[in-house]
């Protein structure tokens, strides 16, 4: 299988406003081979209802509509999946802690196989924060959904973010991010 990378953009910026995080993830994805089939989604601007927790009432869950089922969908036919999420309060934006939380309803759809599937699958994270000591509980976060799916980590690519455009200046994490999707960042 052609690799085909997913990246899902967390930022709540207003729309029109490229944050540091998505201009890093964008320099990273333009050094993928030519070719290389990427989709692009931004979770802020698609309508994601709240997550139920049914599993231990009915147990299961309806197939998803909409943005869900275009997110799902996405999912399943990436080959890569990479989280470009700037650190909120130590943590991932309200979007993807919501999307994430449909893959516990996605593994109990009757009929759809989505565990196992991921499991093929490598999940890395783009991010930019002030400080990166304090980006560290998100990682942890994101590396260990991996885990519990038993998906590849393919690791975090940091940058120094902050006002508008500062990553810019951060020459290690754009040295970083020209390896960083094929695995052979310095």
């Amino acid at each position: 299988m052609s690799a085909h990378y997913l990246f899902l953009t967390t930022s709540t910026r207003e729309p029109g406003h490229l944050g540091n995080t998505e201009w890093l993830a964008r320099e990273a994805a333009a050094a993928l081979p030519e070719g290389t089939r990427q989709t692009w989604h931004a979770l802020a601007r698609m309508a994601l209802p709240p997550f139920v927790d049914q599993r231990h009432t009915t147990g299961t869950y309806a197939p998803p509509e909409g943005d869900m089922k275009t997110l799902l969908d996405a999912t399943l036919a990436a080959t890569d999946i990479v989280f470009v999420s700037p650190v909120y309060w130590y943590s991932i934006p309200s979007p993807l802690k919501t999307y994430l939380d449909h893959w516990s309803a996605w593994m109990r759809v009757p009929g759809l196989a989505f565990k196992e599937p991921m499991a093929a699958k490598t999940l890395r994270l783009v991010t930019t924060s002030g400080d990166r000591a304090k980006a560290q509980p998100m990682i942890d976060s994101v590396q260990l959904c991996a885990q519990f799916l038993h998906m590849r980590w393919g690791g975090a690519l940091w940058g120094k973010g902050g006002p508008p455009g500062s990553v810019q200046n951060d020459t290690q994490a754009l040295q970083a991010a020209q390896g960083f999707l094929s695995g052979t960042a310095a």
